[in-house]
């Protein structure tokens, strides 16, 4: 698990880069109507890098952009195997899961239907008086609080 974490962040790092690198090239490629080439003075870009300029760059697009695609497909495949591993069960987590979901023989099953309980008929008898004669508890008073003005 490990291992697919780190490649991960390495691909993804590379993919990052691979993508604002292929950005700066095809800005730099010369247009029919000079685009951002002519931003950088013209022939800038030939004066520098030659007269084939926009043959290299061209090249550059295409070996960029096919990096840039392999990685895609790299990281999601990772992604995907990373997402199957963590839904995985260990086989000591599988017996837990077992014996947790079994029934105990004298318990009834969760999902079955009690019957209903009938209402009893016995009398509801008050609480039964003091004695007469005998002290009945009084329940502590606080003094009543001025009201507030």
């Amino acid at each position: 698990m490990f291992w697919t974490n780190a490649l991960i962040v390495v691909l993804l790092s590379l993919f990052v880069i691979d993508a604002v690198l292929m950005c700066l090239v095809i800005l730099m490629q010369r247009s029919k109507q000079e685009g951002l080439g002519a931003a950088f003075g013209g022939g800038l870009t030939e004066s520098v890098w030659g007269a084939q300029t926009s043959n290299v760059l061209v090249k550059g697009t295409v070996w960029m952009a096919l990096i840039f695609f392999i990685l895609s497909i790299s990281l999601a495949r990772l992604y995907t195997y990373r997402a199957t591993q963590m839904e995985k069960v260990s086989a000591v987590q599988e017996a837990l899961m077992k014996t947790s979901n079994t029934p105990s023989p004298s318990a009834p099953p969760a999902n079955a239907l009690t019957p209903p309980v009938a209402p009893t008929t016995a009398p509801i008898t008050p609480p039964a008086a003091p004695a007469p004669g005998a002290a009945t508890p009084v329940a502590p008073t606080t003094p009543a609080q001025p009201a507030a003005k």
